[in-house]
């Protein structure tokens, strides 16, 4: 298995957790992250070294360690011929591995669709020269590959049935020391570098706008390991006046459980926020020839996935120029109180987000298991 950064990280030890439950005695290795050792897994290199952000130059130099690695695990897997491997997201490293192995005969899964209704939509070529089967997070992707000749199947995702229906915030409260009362904001900036590097001071600062009007506003910010010592630099160079912020050791389903709203990077958090039925401010910022690259690839008038899935704005979204502390500010804001109030925008959030779980709940480690058997029977 491969498994890039803390969202596939996340992925693929619910699927090993499932697949376990499910009586299968798995042995995995490649590469992967702290939740997935937990499953078990070896990784012999962490997910963290597939994080990259954008176009630029700052990613133009990691390529040749990329294209090394990737290389390097390659000729292991060709030694040690796997009865199946599965690339869990993080498409520009596995659909290429994924290619290798299926030439030499490895039965390869590919588990997450990548976005090819949201941008890129050429890449459905390599999805084709690179799967024997795709597992798909959203129920309306596997008729789009069954169009392109790519054998699919929609397994549900794996985080809808890990978030219960109703969260209890309370419950959340507790196990992390905040107030019973009172409001509680959730930054969570992304867990790469690059991200936290352009978000978190941008956050940071607008916390400490939202807190001059709300002054008992909790503030909580949920760090994976590799990224703690940056953030905690950065905290104190962008401290919040008045309102240290809680850093936790990752936890962010505790975090978004807890909170009454939160502000967050684009990418998958913004999916467990809405299945937390959190009101939210999307944001996202790059170096500024990465954002020109990626608008002229963009299919969608959205980025974030409650918006795309649900094919409104039902949450703001304040990218590159647009995210300003005062104007990220202000849309928390909007959303605190009527979070606060329970108004009817925030009753219909709610109402939006319960039929978006529902929509995404399915038996995830059955319908992948018996993805996976049937490939392992040819």
């Amino acid at each position: 298995m491969v498994a890039g950064e803390a969202s596939g990280d996340l992925l693929a030890s619910l699927l090993l957790g499932g697949l376990a439950r499910q009586g299968w005695a798995v042995r995995g290795w490649g590469i992967g992250g702290p939740q997935m050792q937990a499953q078990g897994f070896e990784a012999r290199w962490p997910s963290e070294r597939l994080a990259v952000h954008g176009y630029s130059w700052e990613v133009v130099k990691r390529v040749a360690g990329l294209l090394r690695l990737r290389r390097q695990l390659g000729n292991q897997l060709l030694a040690q011929r796997p009865e199946v491997f599965v690339g869990v997201d993080a498409p520009d490293f596995n659909l290429g591995l994924e290619q290798r192995l299926r030439r030499a005969g490895i039965p390869t899964v590919h588990f997450v669709c990548p976005s090819i209704w949201a941008w890129r939509p050429e890449r459905v070529h390599a999805i084709r020269a690179a799967a024997d089967h795709v597992l798909c997070l959203f129920p309306f992707e596997p008729a789009l590959l069954h169009q392109h000749g790519i054998a699919a199947s929609f397994v549900g995702h794996p985080l809808a049935a890990s978030i219960a229906l109703q969260p209890d915030p309370q419950a959340a409260r507790l196990a992390l020391q905040l107030p019973p009362e009172g409001p509680v904001l959730a930054l969570l900036p992304g867990s790469r570098g690059k991200e936290i590097e352009y978000l978190l001071p941008r956050f940071l600062a607008a916390a400490a706008l939202l807190r001059r009007d709300w002054p008992q506003l909790s503030i909580v910010l949920p760090a994976v390991p590799a990224q703690r010592a940056r953030i905690d630099a950065m905290l104190r160079a962008h401290a919040v006046p008045g309102a240290p912020v809680q850093v936790l050791d990752g936890q962010s389903h505790l975090a978004l459980q807890a909170c009454d709203v939160t502000l967050i990077a684009s990418g998958t958090a913004t999916l467990e926020a809405a299945l937390f039925k959190k009101p939210m401010v999307i944001s996202y910022a790059m170096h500024p020839w990465s954002a020109r690259l990626m608008r002229r690839k963009q299919l969608q008038p959205w980025v974030g996935l409650p918006n795309i899935l649900l094919r409104e704005a039902v949450v703001p979204e304040l990218l590159q120029d647009e995210a300003t502390p005062r104007a990220l500010a202000d849309a928390l804001a909007q959303w605190l109180a009527a979070s606060i109030d329970r108004d009817a925008a925030w009753q219909r959030l709610q109402h939006q987000f319960t039929a978006l779980h529902q929509s995404l709940q399915a038996d995830t480690p059955a319908l992948a298991a018996h993805a996976i058997q049937t490939l392992r029977a040819r």
